[in-house]
């Protein structure tokens, strides 16, 4: 098993900028790929970036367009999502996500989450 808890969240005006922290425990996190994703009301959970255990593979949605940043500390079993010049359209529950077996852009493949963090953008 692994927990992950994401913190990093809150209310931040459009043009600025959140960084998220998904900190995990149990399981060796390093051995696994860690993936952001984000729920806004009334949507389906839609992918955001996903980094593999060992750094080689990194992957955005197209809608993050250069403006977040996926990276991960594995001395510290913790991710981060650095969110620039956000946009209303980013508000969501933004959620960590964790797997093995190269984990692709669907929520299904995907073994652990996170509870989630909220992210809202005000105009």
């Amino acid at each position: 098993q692994v927990q992950l808890v994401e913190s990093g969240g809150g209310l931040v005006q459009a043009g600025g900028s959140v960084r998220l922290s998904c900190r995990a425990s149990g399981r060796t996190f390093s051995r696994y790929a860690m993936g952001w994703f984000r729920q806004a009301p009334g949507k389906e959970r839609e992918f955001v970036a996903s980094i593999s255990w060992n750094f080689g593979n990194i992957y955005y949605a197209d809608f993050v367009k250069g403006r977040f940043t996926i990276s991960r500390d594995n001395a510290k079993n913790t991710g981060y999502l650095q969110m620039n010049s956000l946009e209303p359209e980013d508000t969501a529950v933004y959620y960590c996500a964790a797997g093995s077996s190269f984990p692709g852009t669907a929520v299904t493949s995907w073994d652990y989450w996170g509870q989630g963090t909220q992210v809202t953008v005000s105009s």
